[in-house]
């Protein structure tokens, strides 16, 4: 990058134009999305380890449906 001039031509109107170095945009995402990736390309070969399964809390109580077409439905 040393080696490049400071100004070039412009390409429609010939006059010099200072050349500008700015940071790349590689991504759209903010930073939630790149710890979704990094987390989702981490997790092929590094698992994560827990000590217990989590917590779902109380079971739902299933309610009663007198529906007779309820009946016909297959169980879980």
């Amino acid at each position: 990058m040393s080696m490049v001039p400071d100004s070039v031509p412009c390409p429609t109107c010939q006059s010099p134009s200072r050349r500008k170095i700015s940071a790349p945009r590689l991504s759209i995402a903010g930073s939630a999305g790149f710890k979704l990736i990094d987390s989702t390309k981490r997790s092929a070969y590094e698992p994560q380890v827990v000590s217990s399964p989590p917590a779902t809390g109380r079971r739902k109580v299933q309610t009663y449906t007198d529906n007779p077409l309820h009946k016909k439905l297959p169980r879980p």
